[in-house]
């Protein structure tokens, strides 16, 4: 991959790179719809992501290439940089003028992008982008930000510039994480625990549905504040600041509280699904794949029927899993209504699980999804860092 990418940088830019840096795509196992209601999530980072190659000029401006898209891009270094449509090199720009207004001295550089990350699948390409470009940044010019800063930097990119109202989850999980490890991420503290994460014989499979994500935005927003409307009815009896400040006994004394009954189960979603974090954590701790693959359908069967956001076709997939024996557990993965879904598969029956389950799909559903096997990889870094030899 090295060579054919410093060869795609000579032909775009008729010299060779000086660096090369690697971001990862992300998962979340488990704890699904708990950022913003103040709990525990477990995201990893996955093998695929954003290569970046970069080279310095003497122009005094950055820029921007791509392989996966056609749009590039020329910007000064003292231009006032502005979000410019939805085009990709968007996320590199939000970074530089982050770095720039923070009063980080820079200089120009050529700069070519490659992702192996579907796009548009919830695998978070948005947030490799940026995390890719400011650890680049803060290595190439000793900007001296930590990696927790380049973290939080990105996810102010995506809220600020880009105006993408995330979490900081999937920036977490990109500079974060660490092979075969799953992180267990308190998103209120942001403190977090590296779980041992050995899948021994098996993969993750990652398929993605093929279906646009088009409902999820109006529907995030619409879960968000089912959540605050449960949080201010328990907070009638308790002193609490988020959903997940409970437990699920603490819970169902106090539930008779939330009188509307779909609110009821968004709440009893949240509640249940941070204790099943824990449970997860614990599990893995085990090397136990087979009660997390449990505690993976468990999630799956919650986001459908008490939180809703699931769908024809990410059931469909899940519901496939359950009947082979080779795979521990599966569930959907991110906002919902479309994106991936993910299972434990048997390496060694990964082949036959990608066949069966896009024929399955197919005929339920009338279109194919797309399978993918990863491991649990490493965050950000050099390339020599991260890819393995």
């Amino acid at each position: 991959m090295s060579a054919q990418l410093q060869q795609e940088f000579v032909n775009h830019y008729g010299k060779q790179a000086t660096n090369t840096y690697f971001s990862p795509g992300r998962v979340n196992l488990i704890g699904e719809h708990i950022d913003y209601n103040g709990g525990l999530v477990m995201p990893c980072a996955i093998t695929f992501g954003t290569y970046l190659l970069v080279a310095p000029n003497n122009e005094g401006v950055f820029r921007f290439k791509s392989i996966n898209f056609d749009e590039q891009a020329e910007v000064s270094l003292q231009a006032d940089h502005k979000k410019e449509g939805e085009v990709w090199y968007n996320y590199p720009v939000g970074v530089i003028n982050y770095f720039q207004q923070a009063g980080k001295e820079l200089q120009g550089l050529d700069m070519l992008y490659y992702g192996d990350i579907p796009i548009g699948s919830g695998l978070s390409s948005s947030a490799s982008i940026e995390v890719v470009t400011a650890f680049a940044l803060n290595d190439l010019f000793n900007a001296g930000y930590s990696r927790l800063d380049l973290v939080k930097l990105s996810q102010s990119v995506e809220n600020k510039f880009i105006g993408v109202s995330c979490g900081i989850m999937d920036q977490f999980a990109v500079a974060f994480g660490e092979e075969n490890k799953a992180l267990k991420l308190d998103c209120n503290s942001l403190d977090y625990e590296a779980v041992d994460s050995n899948l021994g014989n098996y993969v993750l499979a990652i398929i993605n549905t093929n279906k646009p994500r088009k409902l999820a935005e109006s529907k995030y927003n619409e879960r968000v504040h089912e959540c605050q409307t449960a949080l201010k009815a328990l907070q009638q009896q308790l002193n609490i600041k988020y959903l997940c400040d409970i437990d699920t006994e603490t819970f169902n004394k106090c539930k008779g509280l939330i009188e509307d009954a779909t609110v009821l189960k968004r709440a009893q979603h949240v509640v249940e699904e941070n204790d099943r974090v824990k449970l997860a954590a614990e599990a893995l701790n085990d090397n136990n794949l087979a009660e997390f693959g449990r505690l993976m359908y468990a999630s799956h069967d919650s986001l459908r029927d008490l939180y809703e956001v699931s769908g024809k076709e990410l059931d469909t997939v899940v519901e496939y899993a359950k009947t082979n024996p080779n795979v521990a557990g599966a569930r959907m993965t991110g906002a919902g209504f479309g994106g991936c879904a993910i299972a434990l598969v048997k390496n060694t029956a990964f082949a036959q699980f990608s066949q069966e389950v896009t024929a399955y799909y197919t005929d339920k559903i009338g279109y194919a999804p797309s399978i993918y096997s990863s491991l649990i990889g490493d965050g950000v870094g050099t390339l020599n860092e991260v890819v393995k030899s």
